[in-house]
């Protein structure tokens, strides 16, 4: 069974030292995502509801170069035992940063797909709220 992944790219209007705070601070990550109790750094981490407080996903940050590559194995309920990896590459553009998403390892076939529209709107609504911070704009 072939694996499935997402790709997004913004572009943000800041430079890449504030993007990747929005990446790995904890008060920056609950603007836009969700809010881990420290700074992502190598090592382990969960992420908790910003409203519920309830633990939502988890993992293993795997690669942490400042301002540039962040990757960190990435699970949740809906995904059972399955892990997979999300890839963050932050390229300095003129005008500002753009920032590209690749979500690696997803469950493929007909039964996880709709698990999969659900990762990919989330995508879309977390980068919306990243985008839409008075911050990056």
């Amino acid at each position: 069974m072939t694996e499935t992944s997402i790709q997004k790219t913004i572009f943000l209007k800041a430079p890449p030292a504030t993007v990747w705070d929005y990446l790995t601070d904890p008060a920056k990550l609950a603007i836009w995502f969700h809010k881990p109790k420290s700074p992502l750094v190598v090592g382990d981490y969960a992420m908790f509801g910003t409203d519920s407080g309830d633990k939502l996903m988890w993992g293993t940050v795997l690669l942490s170069e400042p301002h540039s590559r962040l990757e960190y194995t990435f699970t949740i309920k809906p995904m059972g035992d399955a892990i997979s990896t999300v890839r963050w590459a932050l390229d300095e553009v003129p005008g500002g940063t753009k920032l590209t998403l690749k979500h690696e390892g997803l469950p493929a076939g007909e039964a996880a797909f709709g698990l999969t529209l659900a990762l990919d709107k989330g995508w879309d609504d977390h980068l919306a709220r990243m985008r839409a911070d008075a911050h990056v704009d």
